[in-house]
């Protein structure tokens, strides 16, 4: 029978080469992100950046999902630093040849962001099998940790490279980085999770089993709801969180150091979150940390609007981002606990389409909307300045600062929805572990 015991060791292996790669990409795409506004000044063309690497990872889940509980989940995240690697390899060719223009970019984020749709699922199933359930939610916060810690580092790090080895040398960096996530896979044994009569039920064709996960969580009115609620959320949280960084160079007069000592304010919040959540492991009830979690970041999100100084948005972006991985971390937990090994694959990868769906939307939207309204409405004589003026002030970064707190408020609802629907509030309760064999499953 094969060995499929939790392997805490080599979680930690593989979340380290993981948390490496993470570090490099961040610190390229903090380059790109400055080289795109500055080449356009125009908040839309760093958004859209954005949505070309992440809209695909949305789109093709439920069909990564499928072939991630087919295939070797480990093989899976090989091939996906792999790919990743090569895609910062044609931007760093493009840039050295003095070819590189801005649809290069969108162009290869497409294709890093089709093969990062395997990521995810692979990396949150592979989760399930190298620690027990009582370490799900400690192991999403050091995931969280991880990624928080990229941002405290890669603005500041990128941004004294940029003047020393410039963009070209930050992407062969990044390179470097992926080649130890792979080498850290290479090092460790990720058990295949047993045949369960659910993997069992899910079997069939691609497009079958690409399926399989909607009508997993149909049957889940619980989990249904979550997602959905997470949809709509996301829809208005990533409205105002693309924002942050347009805002913050249109305000300063494209300060990179402004912008960087605001980013990486919020990436030691984020850190501080995650290790408070690796440490603690989350409240008994993870949806209270989902929940509470969601409205306090919202509340922060006003805040960053409202500021017009650094001090401000340091403190603001700093709270913003500590709530973020306990919502995220406390989130995955629920659904780990609740869905199968052998079809995590497949449920997880539709649950990041229901939930997610939504982001490149916003991230569209926001920008358009910031360009080509509340920008010119909240300049000085604009028709929203007289109104709103008092409350985030008028000129450059006015508008989508105003956009910012409507995004937070809206984002207010959640908690209330949530905990307003039972069928959320006690998820956890209603819905068995996967290890539990149920008599009947009730709302």
């Amino acid at each position: 029978m094969q060995n499929t015991r939790p392997s805490p060791a080599g979680f930690i292996i593989t979340w380290i080469g993981q948390a490496v790669s993470l570090l490099g990409s961040a610190m390229t795409w903090f380059a790109l992100t400055i080289w795109a506004y500055e080449s356009t000044g125009r908040a839309t063309a760093m958004v859209l950046i954005s949505i070309f690497a992440f809209g695909p990872a949305i789109v093709l889940s439920p069909f990564a999902g499928a072939l991630v509980d087919r295939w070797d989940r480990k093989l899976v995240m090989m091939v996906s630093d792999l790919t990743a690697g090569l895609a910062t390899i044609i931007i760093l060719l493009l840039y050295i040849s003095g070819d590189m223009e801005l649809w290069h970019v969108y162009l290869v984020g497409l294709l890093a962001g089709v093969f990062q749709a395997f990521q995810f699922p692979a990396y949150s199933a592979a989760i399930t099998m190298m620690v027990s359930k009582e370490q799900y939610a400690r192991a999403n916060g050091m995931i969280q940790l991880a990624g928080s810690a990229s941002g405290i580092l890669a603005p500041f790090v990128a941004g004294v490279l940029l003047g020393l080895i410039g963009v070209a040398g930050i992407m062969a960096i990044d390179i470097i980085t992926f080649v130890i996530a792979i080498a850290a896979l290479l090092l460790v044994r990720i058990p295949s999770p047993p045949v369960t009569e659910e993997g069992r039920a899910g079997q069939g064709s691609l497009w079958q089993e690409s399926i399989y996960g909607f009508r997993y969580i149909l049957k889940r009115p619980g989990l249904l709801l979550l997602e959905l609620l997470f949809a709509g959320g996301n829809l208005v949280d990533y409205a105002g969180f693309i924002l942050f960084a347009p805002m913050i160079l249109a305000r300063t007069g494209n300060d990179e150091f402004v912008l960087g000592s605001v980013q990486s304010a919020g990436a030691v919040g984020g850190f501080l979150g995650g290790l408070l959540l690796s440490m603690w492991g989350g409240p008994r009830r993870r949806i209270h940390g989902v929940l509470l979690g969601w409205g306090l970041a919202s509340v922060a999100m006003m805040l960053v609007g409202l500021g017009q100084a650094l001090p401000i948005w340091i403190c603001a972006g700093a709270a913003y981002a500590f709530f973020e991985p306990i919502v995220n971390g406390c989130d995955q937990a629920i659904w780990q606990a609740k869905v199968a090994p052998g079809v995590q694959g497949r449920v997880f990868a539709t649950q990041t389409l229901i939930s997610h769906i939504t982001m490149p939307i916003a991230m569209l939207l926001a920008g358009l909307l910031a360009d080509h309204i509340f920008e010119p409405a909240m300049m000085q004589g604009g028709l929203l300045a007289e109104t709103f003026g008092w409350l985030v002030g008028a000129g450059p970064g006015a508008g989508m600062a105003l956009m910012i707190v409507g995004a937070g408020l809206l984002g207010c609802a959640v908690p209330l929805l949530g905990y307003a629907l039972r069928a959320v509030r006690d998820v956890e309760k209603i819905l068995p572990d996967y290890d539990v064999v149920p008599s009947e499953m009730t709302l």
